[in-house]
């Protein structure tokens, strides 16, 4: 029997998403959107190149909740972007009232699924869904750190010219200007990249990545990055799907590691068919502690605005 996997947001993200899922051949896909008639049409889109392509997974379009039922992983990708004259604190409670509202009816029609949530602001929306479903906290993941950790590695294989399969980093923290890129334990094929480039153009690199999705957003002129989050997201439902145990950055609510309570925070996770399988605590410098503290703080600020 196949795994089941529900999109919920059939935009850009939800949209590539559920084609890369559906490439892969392991799931069936459900996406779904309130806007009338939409998912089914890419559903259907996306179902006629099985053919082509060779896979013979189960896409649906839907624009009804029940038929995500029993969907082993579920995730959230639905919430408005931000438009110009709208406060940070504006999307936040926007969105708020979207995840709330999504994650009521995930929970009602998939109780035992594990939830990966995408809607920014990321960590924060993370935490309404924790709250609002009542799932232990395995079940409750951010994807951030995989994407930000992608975008390090990018570009890091472009200054080096390697390739970016020899590329090992870590991205911690909330996801934005705060995002914590751990230079100082990146490698390439094992070799420190401070043997490899001057500080400051590592540290340039670090800025970029923590600039990748407004530099996107600014090129684009409207709208955002798709095609990396809906992968990064992808080997996150590898890892869970396929019980593969891979180590990865993830928003993750702690409870007493790196010294944080009750708030998500990207952090290396070992992720696995029950969900985050073992948070890994990384020893970092006072610096480094400095910068993460300074990035849940941002966190921290987001949840009084909701009110949680």
């Amino acid at each position: 029997m196949r795994s089941k996997v529900s999109v919920i947001g059939a935009g850009f993200v939800g949209s590539t998403l559920a084609q890369r899922l559906a490439e892969r051949d392991y799931a069936d896909v459900v996406m779904f959107d309130i806007v009338p008639d939409m998912p089914q049409g890419k559903a259907l889109d996306i179902l006629e190149a099985g053919p082509v392509l060779g896979y013979d997974s189960l896409v649906i379009g839907t624009n009804d909740y029940a038929d995500t039922a029993n969907s082993d992983i579920v995730v959230i990708t639905s919430g408005f972007p931000r438009k110009p004259g709208m406060s940070r604190d504006d999307l936040v409670k926007k969105n708020q009232e979207i995840v709330a509202q999504v994650t009521e009816q995930v929970v009602k029609h998939s109780p035992n699924c594990i939830i990966i949530v995408v809607t920014n602001p990321l960590d924060a929306m993370a935490q309404v869904a924790l709250k609002v479903s009542g799932f232990p906290r395995e079940r409750v993941i951010g994807m951030a750190g995989v994407l930000d950790t992608a975008r390090f590695r990018t570009f890091i294989a472009q200054e080096v010219g390697a390739s970016v399969r020899d590329v090992q980093a870590y991205v911690l923290g909330g996801h934005g200007d705060t995002m914590v890129p751990l230079a100082r334990m990146c490698t390439v094929a094992g070799i420190p990249i401070s043997q490899l480039m001057p500080a400051d153009r590592i540290e340039q690199i670090v800025q970029r990545t923590r600039d990748g999705g407004a530099e996107i957003v600014k090129l684009l002129k409207t709208g955002s990055a798709y095609f990396a989050p809906s992968a990064s997201v992808l080997q996150m439902v590898d890892s869970i799907l396929l019980d593969k145990k891979m180590i990865m950055p993830c928003a993750v609510s702690l409870q007493g590691e790196y010294g944080f309570n009750d708030i998500f925070v990207g952090v290396p996770a070992q992720l696995g068919a029950k969900g985050i399988e073992k948070v890994i605590e990384i020893e970092l410098t006072p610096e480094e502690r400095n910068a993460l503290e300074k990035s849940a703080d941002a966190v921290k600020e987001l949840i009084q605005v909701m009110g949680l």
